[in-house]
């Protein structure tokens, strides 16, 4: 969709505030097909852009865990393999050297609970030393530690979920509430010790869709110290728009009612159209009949966090405010879990 030109004087700014600031997307989606590297080439578009960080996901929905454990050794090979420009993340210190080394660093998140069912608890820690940055407990649909927000009926945090909980907060791991039922998440941030995001949510005052999360969760976030990060899909920003305005009107609303310190950017980009329909077409258990899933999809691009940052200075926010949201916001709550 056509959004007004930027002023070409706040774009330079813009590009410089990027150039100098730690920018961190927490969400994208490369192929789920071990040793499939095909698309990971991709990366070094973010990467020349000027994004530090992106966190990558190595599961979701029903895969289980040797599903996890197979893309976790897929992508940390390739990672590894191709470390004059990118870093695999384990710690706040290689977040800076990221940064100052001007390589892309890789963190991993998982996408729902599924694979700790049936007691897997254990892997927790594993996943964690192996680069997990983050988990949501419900992808869409209930599992057995709590609700998913597609259900008609969200069971809640489970007796379950609350010991994963306690273990990710022993090891380290950020729990993510984003595709949770909206009692679930309540749940999990009145039981987690440390601050809980929502890692790719937009506001559903803005947009009313089910993916979305109204303002009482946005502040109900915030007032555990953490952040919710914007997407940059269509389908959840609204009027089929994706664009860098759209997501600034998103990000605006948050930061009116918990200001700039907990809001961030998770734009949901996916790398492979073709795997996603195939996922919306074959996977009905976990994507429901919506509409809005169906019509053709836009992503913003991790590339476009200067238009992003440019639209937030031409709403009158400062320099400070804009470098919190690109990624001061998610550092500073990894540098407050991540043990």
């Amino acid at each position: 969709m056509e959004e007004p030109a930027l002023k070409p004087e706040m774009l330079d700014i813009a590009r410089e505030i990027v150039r100098t600031s730690l920018v961190w997307d927490n969400h994208a989606c490369m192929p789920l097909r071990p040793e499939d590297h095909s698309f990971l080439p991709q990366l070094e578009d973010v990467r020349a852009s000027g994004v530090n960080v992106i966190s990558l996901n190595v599961g979701f929905g029903p895969q289980g865990p040797d599903e996890h454990l197979a893309m976790l050794d897929s992508f940390s090979n390739w990672v590894s393999s191709h470390s004059d420009d990118y870093l695999l993340i384990q710690s706040i210190a290689d977040v800076e050297t990221a940064q100052k080394s001007k390589r892309l660093g890789v963190i991993f998140d998982v996408e729902g609970m599924v694979p700790l069912d049936n007691g897997r608890i254990d892997l927790v820690e594993a996943f964690r030393t192996r680069g997990v940055g983050w988990m949501l407990v419900a992808y869409n649909r209930n599992n057995d530690a709590g609700g998913g927000c597609a259900e008609e009926e969200d069971v809640g945090l489970t007796v379950y979920g609350r010991k994963v909980i306690a273990e990710m907060n022993r090891v380290g791991m950020i729990v993510c509430c984003s595709h949770t039922g909206h009692r679930t998440a309540m749940e999990v941030m009145e039981a987690s010790c440390d601050p809980v995001i929502f890692s790719h949510s937009n506001a559903k005052a803005i947009w009313d869709h089910y993916r979305n999360i109204p303002d009482e969760l946005i502040k109900a976030c915030a007032a555990t110290g953490g952040v919710v990060g914007v997407n940059g899909l269509s389908s959840f920003l609204g009027n089929r728009d994706a664009s860098p305005g759209r997501v600034a009107e998103h990000i605006d609303h948050m930061v009116q009612l918990v200001g700039p310190a907990h809001v961030g950017i998770g734009l949901d980009y996916v790398f492979d159209r073709k795997e996603l329909e195939e996922y919306l077409a074959t996977m009905k258990e976990t994507f429901p009949n919506d509409a809005s899933l169906q019509e053709p999809m836009d992503f913003a691009h991790p590339s476009q966090m200067a238009e992003i940052a440019a639209h937030l200075l031409e709403r009158g926010y400062s320099d400070s405010d804009v470098r919190l949201i690109l990624g001061g916001n998610w550092l500073r709550v990894a540098a407050a879990v991540w043990r």
